[in-house]
């Protein structure tokens, strides 16, 4: 009989929660695990994934997003999650009444939204949240497509053509780099990134013209972005385009699979044994911590190597005051 291959390539999209505790326990020597076992590894995965983000090792969580200028508004928020509070971001509105079960949301622009190559996005029409996948074409006016009606906990509701529509990022961790955009062209202008002690030095804070210049504060539930100088009515509806690195993605349900790339399911299982050994098996913690670094070695060169543009971290962390 001839050989037959799966032709199949996601196995790191299915390998659920729960298959990767498990492989990681046995690593350990502890099978069938269970009950406090099950929940005490959940925890050591998001701490492993935190970990990661000191790093800086999620460059496929690099994503694209922008925020509506809006005359005298210096300050632009986005939170970690719509139950924090309402981020700032792209503005515009429904191109077309809805109902509470539609799942193609039209807009009178989706320019500059992200779309399914950027893993779709969020949405507020009033009330509700709308998680989307993607979007039927790349600017203009067109439809949100794959809408997950009254996320976050909101209650899914009909809404009204004309009503306002706010697309905003979450779970941000850094803004990265920043263009100043005018809108009826999509030219771009590089912004520079200062420090907070040089904003500080800025003797008109309140002076108006076209933004040249930002800095990032990094708060527990939310990232701030001031900008200078601060939108006139010249800028006003036109927008900042940035780059900037996601969160990744708690440990959700145990069926559930992870936000990690293939490359790094092998560093993540041994990261999460040598988590557990220290708990565990601590006689076997630094073998397993050696084999989970040099793992984690291979994956981040992996990454960067074969990346034609990849993100670096930075070295420069501004105040993260609570």
């Amino acid at each position: 009989m001839a050989n037959t291959t799966s032709r199949s390539y996601t196995f790191d999209k299915t390998l659920p929660i729960d298959e990767i505790v498990e492989e990681a326990y046995e690593r350990i020597g502890l099978q069938n695990v269970s009950g406090y076992q099950l929940k005490t590894a959940k925890r050591s995965l998001n701490i492993l994934f935190s970990e990661w983000s000191n790093r800086g090792l999620h460059y496929w969580e690099v994503a694209n997003q922008g925020f509506t200028l809006v005359e005298n508004q210096n300050v632009y928020t986005t939170y970690r999650s719509p139950s924090d509070g309402a981020s700032n971001g792209l503005t515009t509105t429904l191109s077309s009444t809805i109902n509470s079960s539609v799942t193609d949301i039209p807009l009178a622009s989706v320019t500059d939204m992200p779309g399914a190559s950027e893993g779709g996005g969020t949405i507020t029409v009033g009330s509700e949240t709308i998680r989307y996948t993607g979007k039927s074409a790349a600017t203009g006016a067109a439809n949100l497509t794959g809408a997950i009606r009254g996320s976050n906990g909101t209650t899914a509701a009909g809404h009204t053509s004309g009503d306002a529509v706010t697309q905003h990022a979450t779970g941000m961790d850094n803004i990265l780099e920043v263009n100043y955009r005018i809108t009826s062209t999509s030219v771009d202008s590089p912004m520079t990134e200062v420090s907070r002690s040089q904003y500080q030095g800025y003797s008109n804070k309140t002076a108006t013209g076209t933004p040249t210049s930002f800095f990032v504060q990094r708060f527990v539930d939310r990232t701030n972005l001031t900008i200078y100088l601060t939108p006139g009515a010249a800028q006003d509806g036109n927008k900042l385009n940035f780059y900037y690195a996601r969160r990744i993605q708690d440990a959700g349900a145990y069926g559930n699979a992870t936000n990690v790339p293939f490359r790094f399911v092998p560093c993540m299982t041994a990261g999460l044994s040598f988590y557990l050994a220290q708990k565990n098996a601590p006689q076997r913690a630094q073998e397993l911590k050696l084999f989970y670094e040099d793992e984690l070695a291979r994956a981040v060169k992996e990454d960067a190597d074969i990346t034609s543009t990849f993100i670096a971290p930075k070295t420069y962390y501004p105040d993260t005051a609570t």
